[in-house]
């Protein structure tokens, strides 16, 4: 593995806006944390809170970062204290709190899951959706086979992840739209 360089290119947001709020800066890298990894993106998902945040409408958790990116795709190029679920090298697709439109982001190795088949375009799209649903459906409501399962907003990104999970499980699925076009 190369030596990490000590400053890397981020996307950040310049002031409250349109996507032309969005620009290149140049910043140190991060270096993982206890139990964290970091990881060379490849790939970021573009998420409605990133909106949000880059049109000053969802400020960052405090603690958090300030770059837009809540879920990333890309190899493991170096461990914290402590992290052993990966190694140097690893394709994995990440959960993050914020910081993932950048060139390299830190993500804790209990929120990041191996790439496997996918690319890294593919895995960079699915953690903040995949997470929220299989959290919030599967573990806190404890969705069965044969259940059903009503979603609100399901052309969303949630709502279409709860839809194909949902339906995999064997749930019937009803759902609500806020359109007709929806």
């Amino acid at each position: 593995m190369e030596k990490l360089p000590a400053q890397m290119t981020v996307i950040g947001i310049s002031k409250p806006g349109g996507p032309e709020v969005l620009l290149p800066e140049t910043r140190a890298v991060p270096v993982p944390g206890p139990g964290e990894i970091l990881v060379k993106v490849m790939a970021a998902g573009v998420n409605r809170p990133d909106v949000a945040q880059r049109s000053g409408a969802y400020p960052p958790p405090p603690g958090a970062s300030d770059l837009p990116g809540l879920e990333i795709a890309g190899e493991v190029v170096a461990l914290g204290a402590g992290a052993t679920k990966h190694k140097l090298g690893d394709k994995v697709m990440a959960l993050v709190v914020g910081g993932g439109y950048a060139e390299n982001c830190a993500a804790h190795e209990s929120r990041a899951l191996p790439l496997g088949t996918l690319s890294a375009v593919e895995g960079g799209a699915i953690p903040e959706t995949f997470f929220t649903v299989w959290h919030n459906v599967f573990e806190r409501g404890g969705l069965k086979k044969g259940e059903t399962l009503l979603i609100h907003g399901g052309s969303s990104g949630i709502g279409t992840m709860a839809i194909q999970l949902a339906k995999a499980f064997g749930a019937k699925v009803f759902v609500t739209v806020g359109s007709q076009d929806k």
